[in-house]
């Protein structure tokens, strides 16, 4: 990870923020020796599934309204 002062940053932040986006490598801005940000390459999450997309891939086998569950439970 790159460190930068924030003149720096300022004067070149059209080719450093090319620079992160080609490089892949996040660039730390500093002000007065203390980190104040941190420019990172922006990374797209995998696509989000809308509602309903999964609509018909679960078959109900049997009635799960009214099941018969008193086997299941001791008396």
């Amino acid at each position: 990870m790159k460190t930068m002062i924030v003149s720096e940053f300022k004067a070149k932040c059209i080719s450093v923020l090319k620079e992160v986006q080609r490089s892949g490598e996040s660039v730390v801005v500093t002000l007065r020796g203390v980190p104040v940000a941190r420019v990172e390459p922006l990374r797209e999450d995998a696509p989000k599934k809308e509602l309903g997309t999964l609509a018909g891939t679960v078959e109900v086998a049997a009635d799960i309204v009214h099941a018969e569950t008193t086997a299941d439970w001791e008396t």
